[in-house]
């Protein structure tokens, strides 16, 4: 068998596998678990990576992790590795993370700071905006330089966050709208006077979906985040079908506050599903942030904000974040697939870009309830992804009242998938 008739062969697999994947969507019934292939096939994990890893906007840090011109970090998506990168105008741009030359990593740290992008293997040189700088007289005098540059990532910011995204054009829909609406909640908090205090990086051996679904609800918190149930409150909106008269008088008295104090606060959704979503959410009466006590995290509090007591807003960016925003430090969440299954969760906790570590706050406090919440969600998604594996799994129905998220995310997986397959 020829290269040719190898590379027919895999396009005739895949061809298959994004049929099969069309068939079982479309014949899911909607309010049931998914297929057993849909989690652990490493074929339809193919299809999940160029459908939609490959081809949505997905968020990769923050702003302030590259505060300064040279400023980079870097992120594996699949197979792509991505570089972040902040040029001297002060734009921050995202490129594939691959030399031009002969294809090898340009950027080999996590994160760093550099004048301009140098591959280490035979120092082809790059600047901030991806322009080919210098590839050496070997290449011969009919060699184009600009033809040569870095291949870009569509980019993305808005209120801190940046986005990517891997696909040849943008998708189309409400994304634009989604980051008006992120530029103006996130206002109060000015995330680019704020620093990454720390972060972890958390091996999961599940399924990126598995991941997704266990914080799509909080059905289980009860009985497995004590740490964090000191301060959270399971409701997610004020319309949440199991929230009490006493919530919703809670958040009516917080929300005065928060108008007392211009910070915004109305519910805000986006997409198919609720892809993109912004809900400010009390944390429990007496607390002020994600501690262990519900005691300040940081003595500096953010941006513009007085009050300690904002509860924490709730940011849902499908297919990979979740975060929280309070008003001493705010905690953002990367989900990133690495195999069927397998996972990492990365995690990264920001204070006021003044704060000073151990005497405005400190590591190991600001950490303890989400790395104690994140491997609990480990151990049950992994248990969760081993049960899956088994003959003796069917697809299960979720809970309209306790589970409605996890239906929500479905609705948009099942829908972004079949349009992109179809695309």
């Amino acid at each position: 068998m020829n290269q040719n008739d190898l590379i027919n062969t895999r396009n005739a697999t895949m061809d298959e596998a994004r049929e099969e994947m069309a068939n079982l969507l479309e014949a899911r019934p909607a309010n049931y678990s998914l297929p057993q292939p849909l989690y652990n096939d490493p074929q339809m994990f193919r299809v999940d990576m160029e459908e939609v890893f490959q081809k949505e906007w997905l968020f990769v840090g923050m702003t302030s992790e590259v505060p300064n011109k040279g400023d980079y970090f870097t992120v594996e998506i699949g197979q792509n590795p991505v570089l972040v990168v902040r040029d001297a105008d002060g734009s921050v741009n995202a490129f594939h993370n691959t030399c031009r030359h002969r294809g090898s990593r340009i950027c080999t740290e996590h994160r760093g700071k550099v004048a301009n992008l140098v591959c280490p293997y035979h120092q082809w040189t790059y600047d901030l905006k991806g322009n080919l700088l210098f590839a050496g007289t070997e290449m011969g005098d009919a060699f184009d330089m600009k033809e040569h540059g870095l291949k870009k990532a569509h980019t993305k910011t808005a209120g801190g966050f940046v986005f990517v995204c891997l696909a040849k054009n943008e998708p189309e829909g409400d994304f634009d709208e989604f980051l008006e609406t992120l530029e103006e909640y996130m206002e109060p908090y000015d995330v680019e006077n704020t620093k990454l205090a720390v972060e972890s990086n958390m091996y999961e051996q599940a399924n990126w979906k598995l991941v997704i679904e266990n914080n799509r609800e909080c059905y289980h918190c009860a009985g497995n985040h004590p740490e964090l149930l000191n301060t959270l409150l399971e409701w997610d909106d004020t319309n949440d079908p199991r929230a009490s008269d006493e919530f919703r008088e809670h958040c009516a008295a917080q929300a005065a506050e928060w108008d007392a104090e211009g910070i915004p606060h109305e519910h805000r959704s986006f997409g198919p599903g609720l892809r993109n979503r912004i809900v400010r959410m009390p944390l429990k009466k007496g607390t002020h942030v994600m501690t262990l006590d519900g005691e300040a995290g940081c003595k500096k509090l953010l941006g513009r904000v007085k009050n300690p007591s904002l509860g924490s807003m709730r940011i849902l960016h499908l297919p990979n974040s979740w975060n929280h925003m309070q008003s001493d430090h705010f905690i953002v969440f990367r989900v990133l697939p690495i195999s069927a299954q397998e996972s990492i969760v990365t995690t990264k906790w920001f204070v006021h870009k003044d704060a000073v570590e151990g005497v405005d706050y400190d590591v190991a406090r600001l950490r303890q309830v989400w790395d104690a919440t994140n491997e609990q969600d480990r151990i049950l998604g992994e248990e969760n992804q081993r049960g899956i594996n088994s003959i003796g799994y069917q697809p299960g129905p979720y809970s309209e009242t306790f589970e409605f998220g996890i239906v929500n995310f479905m609705e948009w997986y099942s829908e972004t998938v079949q349009k992109n397959l179809k695309g």
